[in-house]
């Protein structure tokens, strides 16, 4: 039905059905604000009781889980948890916290394992000795091996992870340059260079990414004396050769200075360790001796 006005004899529907919608609508808008800022500052509060029970399983002492931050707490945790599955409770790990202090100190270097994505899997407590920085500091950096790695290694150091992948049962030697802390850096005028010596090994069949790892023993290239009138014999190494100077012995403090163990250099040409561009002066000065 449609209402005309009385005076102009125009229709009234339009308005009646607009103020009908308008009557509709006003309620809708009176409706109270609610504020998100108290559900946001309760999931904050869970995620922190939640980060605070997770540290608190993490397998280190009272003292160290209290300079913890949440950062910190989650990469001890994200690293325990894969090593958790490399590692199954019913698989004794190769090493671990059975590791005491005493046994790690009588290594050359620190032990690692990596994941074969190359992920963080394992670092010995020794590591600071070597790098300056704790296991706690070093995942601070990132959780995969490149991230403690100069960037200027990143390139050959994935060359040589994915040969031995490639070989697994083939012992790859490499030297690459590691992350130190400030006061390793002033002290010794940069970072560390390390000679990583390792293998994948498949730790439970069938041999699958999530069940390899990388396990390998990290050792200082260059040995930094406490005091400047002390000489570590590692500060040098000597070799014999036959007269075309082919290796014959080289002592073991070799591997520090050139990134070889002994066993590679004997019988190889100490012209096949030469730039070719000194072959000929050195080859030179072979002669007139």
């Amino acid at each position: 039905m449609t209402i005309f006005c009385s005076h102009c004899h125009r229709p009234l529907q339009a308005e009646m059905s607009y103020l009908t919608r308008r009557d509709k609508q006003a309620p809708s808008a009176s409706k109270p604000f609610r504020s998100t800022k108290n559900a946001s500052k309760a999931r904050r509060d869970q995620i922190n009781v939640e980060l605070r029970a997770l540290r608190s399983l993490l397998p280190i002492s009272a003292r160290e889980k209290e300079r913890l931050s949440y950062l910190h707490t989650m990469a001890l945790v994200c690293l325990q948890l894969r090593g958790a599955q490399l590692f199954p409770p019913d698989l004794s790990p190769p090493v671990g916290p059975a590791l005491g202090t005493e046994l790690l100190s009588l290594l050359p270097g620190f032990l690692l394992v990596l994941s074969a994505s190359s992920k963080l899997v394992y670092i010995s407590e020794n590591v600071a000795q070597v790098l300056g920085l704790s296991v706690v500091e070093l995942l601070a950096q990132g959780d995969t091996v490149f991230d403690i790695l100069d960037g200027g290694s990143h390139k050959d150091v994935h060359k040589k992870l994915l040969l031995a992948q490639e070989h697994p049962s083939k012992e790859v030697t490499f030297v690459c340059e590691m992350r130190t802390s400030k006061a390793f850096r002033l002290r010794h005028g940069g970072n560390q260079a390390v000679a990583v010596r390792g293998r994948f090994t498949a730790l439970r069949w069938p041999a699958t990414p999530s069940t390899t790892a990388f396990l390998a023993l990290c050792t200082p290239v260059a040995q930094f004396p406490v005091s400047g009138n002390f000489c570590s014999q590692d500060d040098l190494f000597q070799s014999t050769h036959i007269l075309d100077m082919t290796f014959i012995d080289v002592t073991e403090s070799v591997t520090y200075h050139l990134g070889y163990h002994r066993e590679e250099l004997i019988g190889q040409s100490w012209y096949s360790l030469l730039h070719p561009e000194d072959a000929d002066r050195a080859a030179a000065q072979h002669r007139a001796v």
